[in-house]
C-alpha cells in the first residue's frame, strides 16, 4: 500500500471519540431519554382517565358536559406550550440544561400531584375546577419547555457523528409515555372495579405519575452539564446574550427554518399516530378495539426502528432522509386513505408504511433543530418555533380532518397530507446540510 493510499484511509475513517458515546454521552442520553419519559406520562395520563375524573371537577347533573370542560381545560394545557418554551428555554440557555430539565420535570410532577389530591366539585365547590385548569396550565408550560431543553441537552452531549441516534431518543421516550400512560390505564381499569375506579384508582394514576416525576428528577440530578453550555457559561457577563432576543435578531432564517420543518412532521404524525384509529373506525365502522390495536402495533415498529433511523441520518445527512419522509407522503397519502377501508390487515399496512416514513421526520427533528443555534440560543430556538408549529398545525390537524369527514369531504384528506408534504419537501430540499456541523 503506498503512503498517498493509506493517507487517504486515514482521512476518510473517523476517529473513535466521533463516533463513539464516551461512558458520560451515554449516561446524558438514558437520563434525558428517561427523565422525558417520564415527563410524557405525567402529560398523557390526563387524558387516558379524563372520562373517569372529569364528573368530580364540575357540578353533578351532566356527565357529557363535563367531559367536554375537561378536554377544553386540556386544550388550554396546549396554549401554555409556547409560554413555557420561551421561558424555560431561556432559564436553559442562561442556567444550563440540566436545571432547565429538572425544572421541567419538577413542575409537570407537582402539577399531577395536585389533580390527584384535589378534593371534587361536592367538597370545596368552584375551586376545583379553578385548580385543575391552574395544574394543567403548569403541566402545558413545563411541556413547552420539556422539548427545547432535552433536545437541546440530549445533542450536545452526543459524538459528533452520532448527534441524530442521540436525538432521536427525545421522540422514543415521548412514545414511551404516550404508551405508559395507556398501560397504566390499562391495569387499572382492568384489575379494579368500576367504583374503585371512579372513588380512588384515577387519583393513584395521577400519584404514582408524581412518583414517577420523583425518579426522573433524581435520575437528571446525577447527569452532567453539556461540555457546550459549559463554555457559555465562561464568558463575560457582558458578552452574554438575551436568547429570546437573539432567536429572533440575530438567527431569523434559523428561527424560520425550524418552524417550517415542524409542519409537514407534526401534522402527519398527529393525523397517523392521533387520529387515524378514530378516522378508520368512524368512516368505515371498523371496531375501535382493532384500530387501536393496530395504531399501537405501528407505534411499537416505529420505537424500536426511531434509533436506527437516527444512524442512518448519521450515515447519509439530514437531508436525504428528511426529504424522503416528505416525498414518501406525497406519494403514499392518497393510496393509504383509498385502501384502508379493505378491514385490519389493509389498516395495519397502512399504519405500518406511514409510521416508517415518518422515522424520516421524527429521527431529525430533534437534531436538526439544535445544528440550527449556538448553544447560547439553542434550547430557546430550538422550542419556541417548534411549540408554535405545533399548537399551529399539529393541534389542529384532528379538527380539520373530523370536520372535513363531517362536511362531506372525508374523500379530499389525502390531499391536506400531501399540501402538507409538499411544503416540507420544499424546506427539506432548500435547507443547507448539518450533518456533520460543529456545533458551535
Amino acid at each position: 500500500m503506498s503512503h498517498s493510499d493509506a493517507a487517504s484511509i486515514s482521512t476518510s475513517v473517523p476517529p473513535p471519540h466521533e463516533t463513539r458515546l464516551s461512558p458520560g454521552g451515554r449516561k446524558a442520553i438514558l437520563a434525558g431519554a428517561i427523565g422525558n419519559t417520564v415527563e410524557w406520562v405525567d402529560w398523557a395520563i390526563y387524558t387516558t382517565f379524563s372520562s373517569v375524573f372529569s364528573h368530580h371537577f364540575f357540578p353533578r347533573g351532566d356527565d357529557v358536559a363535563a367531559l367536554l370542560s375537561t378536554l377544553a381545560i386540556f386544550a388550554v394545557g396546549f396554549l401554555m406550550r409556547p409560554i413555557g418554551a420561551a421561558a424555560l428555554g431561556h432559564y436553559a440557555d442562561r442556567h444550563g440544561r440540566k436545571k432547565g430539565l429538572l425544572l421541567s420535570i419538577g413542575l409537570m410532577a407537582v402539577a399531577s400531584l395536585v389533580i390527584g389530591l384535589t378534593p371534587g366539585y361536592e367538597t370545596i365547590g368552584i375551586a376545583a375546577p379553578i385548580v385543575l385548569v391552574l395544574a394543567r396550565l403548569v403541566q402545558g408550560f413545563s411541556a413547552g419547555g420539556e422539548f427545547g431543553s432535552s433536545s437541546a441537552y440530549l445533542v450536545e452531549s452526543a459524538a459528533p457523528r452520532r448527534r441524530a441516534f442521540a436525538g432521536s431518543w427525545q421522540q422514543v421516550s415521548v412514545g414511551g409515555g404516550v404508551l405508559l400512560a395507556s398501560g397504566i390505564g390499562a391495569i387499572i381499569t382492568s384489575t379494579l372495579d368500576a367504583e374503585a375506579i371512579d372513588q380512588w384508582g384515577w387519583r393513584a394514576a395521577f400519584v404514582l405519575c408524581a412518583l414517577l416525576g420523583l425518579f426522573g428528577l433524581v435520575i437528571r440530578t446525577q447527569a452532567a452539564e453539556t461540555d457546550a453550555f459549559e463554555k457559555t457559561r465562561d464568558q463575560a457577563p457582558a458578552a452574554r446574550v438575551n436568547p429570546l432576543r437573539s432567536m429572533f435578531v440575530d438567527h431569523p432564517g434559523a428561527t424560520a427554518r425550524v418552524f417550517g420543518v415542524t409542519i409537514a412532521g407534526t401534522l402527519l404524525y398527529y393525523i397517523w399516530v392521533s387520529y387515524m384509529p378514530t378516522y378508520v373506525h368512524v368512516t368505515t365502522g371498523m371496531p375501535l378495539s382493532q384500530a387501536l390495536i393496530g395504531n399501537t402495533i405501528a407505534m411499537l415498529i416505529f420505537l424500536v426502528l426511531l434509533p436506527f433511523a437516527g444512524i442512518l441520518s448519521d450515515r447519509i445527512g439530514r437531508k436525504p432522509t428528511m426529504s424522503a419522509f416528505a416525498g414518501g407522503f406525497i406519494i403514499f397519502a392518497w393510496p393509504a386513505f383509498a385502501f384502508i377501508g379493505g378491514g385490519f390487515v389493509p389498516y395495519l399496512i397502512v399504519e405500518i408504511i406511514g409510521i416508517v416514513l415518518l422515522l424520516g421526520y421524527s429521527a431529525n427533528c430533534a437534531v436538526i433543530m439544535a445544528e440550527q443555534f449556538p448553544a447560547e440560543v439553542r434550547a430557546t430556538g430550538i422550542g419556541l418555533p417548534y411549540a408554535l408549529a405545533v399548537a399551529i398545525f399539529g393541534g389542529t390537524a384532528p379538527y380539520i380532518t373530523t370536520w372535513m369527514s363531517s362536511s362531506g369531504f372525508g374523500g379530499w384528506i389525502w390531499l391536506y397530507c400531501v399540501a402538507a408534504a409538499v411544503i416540507g419537501l420544499i424546506v427539506y430540499l432548500t435547507m443547507p446540510e448539518t450533518k456533520g456541523k460543529e456545533l458551535t
